[in-house]
């Protein structure tokens, strides 16, 4: 077998995966300052993040189950009682989390009226080839089965209809962060303004699509998906923080390893970044905040003051699609063998990669919240009022609310039924609806969340239909969303 594999190998052709991502000029790097910089300050007293995982069209499902949730939740704000799903700031999304990520960030609560019937419904697997032969195992060797022209091309058709960054950071919340994985530096790819900055390539029109793919890009399936990298006369400098981090010796490994991987692009040693799947190293989508928060050279960071002044109540939530063990190879002396060791190794490696970061974030946030407060106790009158402190102002009235949703706060019954659902990008329409239940469910059972809500005002009964009672998902005849242009 392994002599008709190499001859095969030989025959094969090579696969497509030109990187596609453009320079960036000194007028795209005003824009791209522009951009990161004009982000809409959050004009409420709250922060609300959630983080999609891994898990092809489980994860998206389980996702869109989750936001549909948001937004059957009314919450009363300063502007009057809106959908809680209008007070998302932040969203991060890897591999099938992506997909729903980027498509929220682009239409925002009106993705909930057609992402089913375009993506959950549909086939995504109708452009790749699937089938394992002795022809497809050489293509996998040779660096994936599938190119990385494949994908992209269906989600846009699809979904995005040609979307770049320009039209996902266009200063509106919520702000998405799609992750993949660089290979060779074993670090997250954010597809953010300092990763392509220290590329000196320009984000703002780089497809949406392509980075999603990239996100999703499991190994042998897919090809890696390429960025070139641009040295050489970039009129971008690297953050301040890449630098200190680097001479550093004290730092932690994650912000160290990520400034390792800025310093290599911005001096050209790395000419192409290779990319898979995010999942490989933070399936759970949190080391973008992880980074920024470490990053900070202020107690209140990402934050601006004012903000950290005014808020009161965080909410980030993890939407975790994983899936628990099983196999009946645990039962026997034999195996795991074929597919099911290439599934257990894989999902060990994710799965333990996830807890740990997921360990790391809520540690990192747990200080976040003690540094925000004693910076606020110690502010001066005159400072406070500045910063738009009001009157009766408490220093202390700031709560984090940090929590999980998966599959096993739903008993073990359903969880079991859940974890059975396979990790691809086409399902059953029952088990698209299954799971669409349980993300709605798991939200409004959670601990963390029910907490969250009772520390907010309370929602006077409204006349009539209450707001958001009837989901925009759901809603008859309803006019498909303009896509943006």
């Amino acid at each position: 077998m392994v002599v008709c594999t190499a001859l095969l190998v030989g025959c094969t052709q090579t696969i497509h995966n030109d990187p596609i991502n453009q320079p960036l000029t000194a007028t795209d790097a005003k824009v791209e300052r522009a951009v990161e910089r004009e982000a809409a300050p959050n004009a409420d007293d709250m922060v609300v993040a959630l983080s999609f995982s891994g898990g092809g069209m489980r994860a998206a499902a389980f996702s869109y189950g989750v936001l549909t949730g948001f937004d059957e939740t009314p919450v009363r704000m300063a502007g009057g009682v809106r959908p809680l799903i209008d007070h998302i700031d932040f969203v991060s999304g890897v591999s099938g989390g992506s997909v729903m990520a980027a498509y929220f960030g682009l239409k925002r609560r009106e993705a909930l009226a057609d992402f089913k019937q375009r993506f959950l419904l549909a086939n995504a697997e109708e452009s790749l080839v699937t089938d394992l032969s002795f022809l497809n195992i050489a293509k996998g060797l040779q660096g994936g089965v599938n190119d990385s022209t494949q994908f992209p091309r269906w989600l846009d058709a699809h979904l995005f209809n040609g979307a770049t960054f320009k039209d996902l950071n266009n200063g509106q919340r919520p702000a998405v962060w799609i992750n993949a994985s660089d290979i060779y530096n074993r670090t997250p790819f954010l597809f953010s303004p300092v990763t392509f900055n220290a590329l000196c390539s320009d984000l703002s029109n780089y497809p949406v699509a392509m980075a999603v793919a990239a996100s999703a890009a499991v190994p042998v399936v897919f090809a890696p998906v390429v960025i070139q990298n641009f040295d050489g006369g970039c009129p971008n400098a690297l953050p301040e923080w890449v630098q200190r981090v680097r001479n550093d010796d004290n730092a932690a490994p994650l912000i160290r390893t990520s400034a390792d991987a800025l310093e290599r692009y911005h001096s050209g040693e790395i000419k192409y970044v290779k990319l898979l799947d995010g999942g490989l190293v933070d399936n759970y989508g949190l080391a973008g905040f992880t980074i920024t928060r470490l990053a900070s050279r202020t107690p209140y960071g990402p934050l601006g003051p004012e903000e950290a002044v005014k808020l009161r109540r965080l909410l980030f939530l993890v939407v975790d699609s994983g899936r628990a063990p099983s196999g009946a190879w645990s039962q026997t002396v034999a195996g795991p063998s074929g597919v099911d060791l290439i599934t257990a190794a894989s999902d060990t490696a994710t799965g333990s990669g996830a807890i740990g970061s997921y360990t790391s974030f809520d540690g990192i946030m747990d200080d976040y919240r003690d540094d925000l407060v004693a910076w606020r106790c110690k502010l001066p009158e005159a400072e406070r009022r500045r910063l738009g402190a009001p009157p009766g102002w408490n220093c202390k009235d700031v709560k984090f609310f940090i929590g999980r949703l998966s599959f096993d706060q739903l008993g073990a019954e359903r969880a079991a039924q859940l974890n059975a659902v396979e990790t691809r990008f086409r399902l059953p329409p029952d088990q698209v609806d299954m799971l669409i239940d349980a993300g709605r469910d798991v939200l409004k059972t959670n601990t963390v969340f029910r907490e969250f809500l009772k520390s907010l005002p309370a929602v006077p009964p409204q006349r009539g239909e209450p707001v958001a009672a009837k989901p925009v998902a759901q809603e008859a005849n309803a006019e498909p969303a303009q896509q943006p242009q």
